[in-house]
């Protein structure tokens, strides 16, 4: 009888410590980081699905909380995040947010790209450049401008434009805790654009009603960009974590090697 229940408890042990060995590999950590950086109308719970499955690939995760204030500010935050971030940096930005990587990314740190239906500048580019050269997104018509110049969705706009593709709840919630932008950063130009130097990757979100589709495509297009093409609103990040994840992870495999 002892000698069954020695037997039976060293199976439970290797099993146990087999377990834990592979567990520990799954949450290994690497010498990449990727920092994610949102875009306007959002804050970096933006990006809350996504996180948890770059950590379980063993990568280093940051966020930068943007103050949404000009171009400036934004890329500051950015570069101190990238500052203290280990060893080489994947740059992950999500619609406004792509021309702050863009004027952020020629950081040496910088090894890789992600845009994530977001906005790629040339120099002397800025947003309002890029939109007017495409048909009208519907968001732009649900807008609320405050007397400081800062400009939100409307509940409605979250709900039918920005993110139509996730839980109503879940779109109200991000409605409520949604990042005024101001209005004149859309008129700040980039001075550099990173993606002509780094390697680069693109999300384009083919039901977008932010950003143009075909914007984005052109974008994805002139950077050369490995691009992969989701049947998403622009909030992909939200409603398709587990395809915005695996590029990134793409991205921060492509540095393994490098």
């Amino acid at each position: 009888m002892f000698k069954k229940y020695s037997i039976a408890l060293a199976i439970l042990l290797g099993s146990t410590m087999m377990y834990a060995e592979s567990s520990y590999a799954a949450e290994k950590k690497t010498d990449v980081t990727v920092v994610l950086v949102h875009g306007a109308w959002a804050d970096a719970s933006s990006w809350n699905k996504v996180i948890p499955l770059l950590q379980r690939k063993g990568l280093n995760v940051m966020t930068v909380q943007n103050p949404l204030t000009s171009l400036g500010d934004d890329v500051a935050a950015t570069k101190r995040i990238i500052d203290d971030a280990k060893g080489k940096v994947v740059l992950v930005g999500h619609s406004w947010a792509g021309t702050v990587i863009t004027q952020a990314g020629n950081d040496p740190k910088v090894s890789a790209l992600v845009y994530v239906a977001a906005f790629a500048p040339d120099v002397g580019e800025t947003g309002d450049s890029l939109i007017k050269s495409y048909p009208t997104p519907p968001a732009l018509s649900t807008v609320s401008a405050d007397k400081a110049g800062f400009v939100v969705q409307t509940e409605e706009g979250v709900l039918k434009n920005f993110a139509p593709d996730i839980p109503v709840a879940e779109a109200k919630t991000l409605a409520v805790t949604q990042g005024p932008l101001a209005a004149k950063t859309f008129g700040e130009k980039v001075s550099q654009a990173a993606w002509k130097t780094k390697p680069s990757w693109y999300i384009v979100s083919a039901n977008d009603r932010v950003i143009s589709p075909e914007l984005e495509a052109a974008a994805a297009k002139r950077m050369n960009a490995k691009t992969t093409v989701l049947q998403s609103s622009h909030v992909s990040l939200l409603s398709h974590p587990k395809q915005v994840a695996a590029v990134i992870e793409q991205a921060a495999a492509s540095l393994a090697t490098n």
